[in-house]
């Protein structure tokens, strides 16, 4: 899992994915892949099956959730802004990295300790306007003078780490450095297989905060079916119904509603009955909030039969996430065995209505 450790450590919050641009720039070029970029900075590599079939689109996205400095008051601590969605709750005495252009400098998200708060303050929850970064400045010069600025990314610290069952993946960003990870390897494993059409995967920028890579992606790759490859929440704490949720370890996950797209069922059932026939264990995520790339994917221009795929993941918007590595390996087969069957015929019949 060398790839995946080395895209969830890489640092990406929305508008600075450079670090897992490069990542990716790498791995695409290694596979001889022809490299496909609109101007946000979404990058694919293009690979040509048996001709020149339909053009499949494989897309993860870059970004994950963060925070920008937005002030540096007097004496040296950093308000900041959210870059995605958090939750206030899961912020305080987290650590994180301000990135400025030549160094990353370590903070704390600060907090009160428990023995000068009033019984009020111990009652309430701490709004993320309230909080401050602490990188151990004595004052607004010396952070000034160390080259933090406002408008400076600020990233999530959490190593990499594989549990001791040898399949539960610890680490951040796996929403959705797993989705980049998954778009690589299903384009090399589609590498030594006879496909019968184009495949265009890798990643978008920007989704965390607002799809907005995949409102461009769509026109430099022109795809006739498309995939967003991302995380679903995992449902499978203490206290939850875990009957029918996605869980760790159940499988591959695939979405049939969320807030931005109901999917094109005929893509849908042709990925169900892939899994079936080929006995690879697969999950159902139903899910009234939250959305994908495949939500801007579908409506362009005419319409793209699109799809989500993916894994469940538990702390999904924090500091840390977890996935299993069996249910990684799943979503890699089922892909390259859909790829495989979607020649012209059957994408045609994905959307002839009558």
């Amino acid at each position: 899992m060398d790839l995946l450790k080395e895209l969830t450590e890489a640092n990406a919050v929305p508008g600075f994915e450079e670090e897992v641009r490069r990542i990716m720039r790498r791995e695409l070029e290694a596979e001889n892949s022809r490299i496909v970029t609109d101007k946000l900075g979404s990058i694919f590599g293009e690979k040509e099956g048996l001709g020149t079939g339909p053009r499949v689109m494989l897309a993860a996205h870059m970004d994950e959730v963060g925070f920008m400095v937005t002030e540096i008051n007097k004496d040296g601590y950093l308000s900041f802004t959210p870059l995605g969605g958090w939750w206030d709750q899961v912020l305080l005495s987290q650590r994180v990295k301000v990135m400025t252009e030549k160094k990353a400098f370590t903070g704390v998200i600060g907090s009160k300790p428990p023995h000068i708060l009033t019984p009020e303050e111990r009652k309430r929850i701490y709004p993320m306007r309230e909080m401050f970064i602490d990188v151990g400045a004595k004052d607004a010069e010396q952070v000034k003078k160390w080259g933090i600025r406002v408008g400076d990314p600020i990233i999530p610290v959490c190593p990499f780490e594989m549990m001791p069952d040898h399949d539960t993946v610890l680490a951040k960003a796996l929403d959705d450095r797993f989705g980049c990870y998954l778009a690589l390897e299903v384009l090399k494993r589609l590498s030594r297989e006879e496909h019968p059409n184009t495949v265009i995967a890798g990643a978008t920028v920007q989704e965390e905060v607002g799809l907005r890579g995949a409102s461009t992606a769509p026109y430099v790759v022109d795809p006739d079916v498309a995939f967003a490859l991302d995380v679903g929440v995992a449902q499978d704490g203490p206290g939850s119904d875990k009957k029918n949720k996605p869980n760790l370890g159940g499988g591959v996950l695939i979405t049939f509603l969320d807030a931005t797209m109901i999917p094109n069922t005929r893509l849908r059932n042709l990925v169900i009955d892939t899994a079936e026939e080929h006995q690879i264990p697969y999950q159902v995520d139903t899910m009234t909030g939250g959305g994908t790339d495949a939500g801007k994917f579908h409506l362009f221009k005419r319409g793209v039969p699109s799809l989500v795929v993916g894994v469940p993941a538990r702390y999904i918007h924090s500091h840390v996430s977890m996935i299993s590595k069996k249910d990684t390996e799943s979503a890699i087969k089922l892909l390259v065995e859909t790829v495989k069957k979607l020649d012209r015929s059957t994408v045609d019949q994905l959307t002839r209505y009558q």
